[in-house]
């Protein structure tokens, strides 16, 4: 679960943020204050991953308190949510490393946008180790776009798809191997290992690798509660 603390002076513009963030899955509240002293208290007694920012607010600006987090090496991320539209603020806000910035008024569906791509960013860089520079400029740095897969590779079938992807399902709470799965469905590893790479090139699965003392690599996979939906057109 995400943590999230919402910061605006605006009682009606928190309590949008707030509803809106009832209706993406994924997040957990934490609290919802009015400046960015009520922020900082809390953010020394409670885990926060990401603060919904405003800008302009009594006391502290909004940059201000993201420049001090950044100096003081917290770790909340931020998204900021103001109705501040001028080049200069939001160069400031990109330079101090803001990960989205929503200027008011805007859609749910800007706001579902925003939050669905933390959510993903977020978890990919919890279940990973090490990454390749290919999983880097895909996943984080948006250097290599990802091609549609709208039909299985050629050798896999759907009912076989099926089987794996039940067995998936039932050990979603952990991190499992081709050994894993081979060894529940009574299917050969390489026949295991080729539909588990599939899964991972439609991100179903967080796919980790991990290097033994010998330089081999064993890979490890974790379901991918975001993507849950994107195996459908495939079954």
């Amino acid at each position: 679960m995400i943590h999230v603390l919402i910061v605006d002076d605006d009682p009606m513009v928190a309590e949008f943020n707030k509803r809106y963030l009832e209706q993406v899955g994924g997040f957990q509240l934490v609290s919802v204050v009015s400046s960015a002293g009520a922020a900082l208290h809390i953010l020394e007694k409670q885990t926060v991953d990401l603060i919904l920012l405003d800008i302009f607010m009594p006391g502290k600006t909004g940059l201000e308190l993201l420049l001090y987090i950044r100096e003081t090496g917290k770790k909340a991320d931020v998204i900021f949510i103001t109705a501040a539209s001028d080049m200069e603020r939001i160069q400031m806000a990109l330079r101090y490393g803001a990960v989205d910035y929503l200027i008011k008024p805007f859609e749910f569906e800007r706001f579902n946008e925003a939050l669905s791509a933390y959510r993903e960013k977020f978890m990919f860089m919890k279940n990973q180790q090490v990454l390749s520079q290919k999983e880097l400029d895909r996943q984080l740095l948006y250097k290599e776009p990802r091609a549609i897969v709208e039909e299985l590779p050629k050798g896999l079938t759907k009912s076989t798809l099926q089987v794996i992807w039940e067995t998936v399902q039932s050990m979603r709470e952990s991190p499992f191997s081709t050994e894993d799965i081979a060894g529940r469905v009574g299917i050969s590893r390489v026949s295991v290992r080729k539909y588990l790479k599939f899964l991972g090139d439609i991100d179903a699965l967080y796919v980790q690798v991990h290097y033994g003392t010998i330089g081999r690599p064993n890979y490890q996979y974790k379901y991918n509660k975001a993507k849950e939906t994107i195996i459908k057109s495939f079954l």
